[in-house]
């Protein structure tokens, strides 16, 4: 019989979740095994290059003020940054920055192998076994390891099967192997699955492009980083540009849905609805005349471009024709083909908001197997499950992030309570209290909870003290009156606002419409040496004070709902008064408190108010 070597933990999968789920069990003081099925797959952006985006860049700061990874890896290998949504409010305001697709890989898998309580090796996970208080992961090659805690984190390796018209292979991401044979055996553990299927665009040699006719996509001037323990800003490198589709690019699609898999019904997984392929979008939006691509540098040392927006698994001398439509395009070449790619993902409401498997103590889900989609949505369900799988081995408390916390709150929170029949995407419209949850507050959120919890470093947590303490300093400053002088006087003509006719706080002339702490700090000489980021804080927090106001007491009235607990052992069957359809869902998920359960679809507003009743009755 092989020899069974034992660990605190074991994560299998190192993409974005395992990565963070690895580094917060060792980082915490576990021995930890992070198992992958191929070494040169860590960290692997298979898709977009690129880190961050509309509210995924709050996922990423989000994961940084827990003590993860992600962003500063994003910092080190960024080779453009944009702020998008710049012309909006800030709540809506979201970091993205174009990476090195060879550098992340390469710097991320530097950092893993240089943690100390952390061993990474190769291989293929074939099946999980529950011996008692064990687990045990056996491997295809017929090595078993224990552990108190799994940490499952396959991303789209499951039974995934990569399609290109007609042609299927049995291959991960990239030609990556896949994993065949675990799905199996988490199907014996009682667990449900689901098909969904993602795809990914062609990839382009540079001297086929003619960048003339396409229009140039720069990175700010401005200075931006993820993680505030970046001590240099990142800088521009590299240029992205916009070009669009053609009519006749639309012509070859409707001619050829025939040989399409994702039109036809050739494949069976369900897909993005919010990424979908290109000749989805023609035959959905059909009277659209032309769609915006956007060709992007892969890396630095290749000649490799990513044809965003260009999603396809047409026949491959299809894609070629389709490609040459592209303004700009017309003598293209293809490096690489697109493809969709199906795979296995587990029903997520079978998980607690812990990301902890409701049958088995010990067993968490992280990432893609969860039925989300994206690199941030996965590397934030990989902390808070590597956090949870740690606070488990040490008989602690698991933590539960809250939609008033964070992002990642909203997003386990919809997948744990709701589930979803698509692959899931971070939006900012999924998130009720948005204006609280920026991505430039998300440190002043949650590094106390990293803290709290073993992962926020002795260095993250005084750089986060002090920054705190400055923001403080700053707005006892503002609360200084100042005298109706000419230099008030002149700011106010500046910039079109009445004079006040007595001295004024400078904190309340910030609150009308066209004076900022920008203007304050140059008129009156203040906040020199302040950075430009800790300034933005403050000026968003007391320009939206009205409106930060308000959601915090929506918040306080939620709260309410999530400090009503449900008893675990609650049998709704045999309770009266709830609809059929309520004590099925009910029953299904299992949720932890009133204010969960009030956000499960097919619970209504009159089942809470009866069991409301019923819980305070016990």
């Amino acid at each position: 019989m092989n020899k069974i070597e034992e660990f605190d933990s074991i994560v299998v999968g190192a993409g974005h979740a395992g990565c963070e789920a690895g580094l917060a069990l060792a980082r915490t003081g576990n021995k930890t095994l992070l198992l992958t099925i191929s070494l040169d797959a860590i960290a692997f952006l298979a898709c977009n290059p690129s880190i961050g985006g509309t509210a995924k860049g709050q996922l990423v700061s989000e994961v940084d003020a827990l003590g993860g990874e992600m962003g500063i890896n994003a910092d080190k290998t960024a080779i453009q940054i944009r702020m998008l949504n710049r012309g909006k409010g800030p709540a809506v305001q979201s970091l993205r920055m174009q990476a090195d697709k060879n550098a992340y890989h390469i710097e991320m898998k530097k950092t893993l192998e240089k943690e100390k309580s952390l061993f990474v090796r190769q291989g293929e996970a074939i099946s999980i076994e529950i011996d008692g208080d064990k687990k045990i992961v056996t491997t295809k090659l017929g090595l078993k390891y224990s552990a108190k805690s799994v940490v499952f984190a396959t991303g789209v390796y499951l039974k995934s099967e990569t399609i290109v018209g007609k042609c299927r292979e049995k291959t991960g991401p990239n030609g990556f192997k896949n994993s065949s044979l675990l799905s199996d055996s988490l199907k014996k553990l009682g667990i449900t699955l689901f098909r969904f299927k993602t795809g990914t665009p062609v990839r382009l040699h540079a001297r086929g492009v003619d960048f003339s006719k396409m229009e140039i996509q720069p990175g700010d001037e401005e200075k931006y980083s993820f993680s505030y323990i970046t001590e240099k800003y990142p800088e521009n490198k590299a240029v992205c540009y916009l070009t669009y589709t053609t009519p006749k690019t639309h012509e070859i699609i409707r001619e050829n849905l025939d040989k399409a898999p994702a039109i036809s019904g050739e494949i069976k997984g369900v897909g993005p609805r919010y990424c979908p392929s290109i000749e989805t979008k023609i035959v959905r939006f059909a009277d659209k005349e032309r769609h915006q691509l956007f060709l992007e540098p892969e890396a630095l040392d290749t000649q490799e471009l990513y044809l965003q927006g260009f999603s396809t698994s047409m026949p491959a001398d299809i894609q070629l024709e389709m490609t040459r439509s592209v303004v700009g395009l017309e003598n293209a070449e293809i490096m690489r083909d697109a493809y969709a790619i199906e795979y296995d993902c587990i029903d997520s409401t079978q998980l607690k908001p812990t990301l902890e498997l409701k049958t088995i103590p010990g067993l968490f889900f992280a990432g893609q197997i969860n039925g989300t989609s994206g690199y941030e949505e996965a590397a934030a369900q990989g902390i808070v499950a590597g956090i949870n799988a740690s606070l488990f081995n040490r008989g602690k408390d698991q933590i539960v992030l809250k939609r008033s916390d964070a992002y990642i709150g909203v997003l386990i929170d919809d997948i744990v309570t709701k589930g979803t029949n698509e692959p899931y995407r971070m939006m900012t419209s999924r998130a009720e209290y948005r204006l609280l949850l920026r991505q430039d507050n998300a440190d002043m959120r949650l590094t106390e909870i990293g803290r709290k919890v073993g992962l926020v470093s002795e260095e993250r947590y005084q750089k986060y003290l002090k920054k705190k303490e400055l923001i403080t300093q700053i707005e006892k400053e503002l609360s200084q009156k100042v005298k109706v002088d000419e230099k008030l006087r002149k700011l106010c003509k500046e910039n079109e606002e009445n004079v006040p006719k007595e001295s004024a706080k400078l904190c309340d002339l910030m609150k009308r419409n066209n004076i900022d702490i920008f203007k304050i700090s140059k008129t009156y000489n203040l906040f020199r040496e302040c950075q430009k980021d800790i300034l933005e804080v403050v000026n968003t927090k007391i320009k939206y004070e009205g409106y930060l106001k308000q959601q915090q007491e929506d918040v306080e009235k939620m709260l309410a709902n999530e400090k009503l607990k449900i008893p675990e052992d609650f049998d709704y069957k045999t309770q009266k008064g709830l609809r059929a359809e309520a004590v099925e869902k009910l029953d299904k998920i299992r949720p932890l408190n009133i204010g969960q359960a009030s956000r499960i679809s097919g619970v209504s507003p009159a089942d809470i108010s009866v069991l409301s009743v019923l819980i305070k009755k016990r």
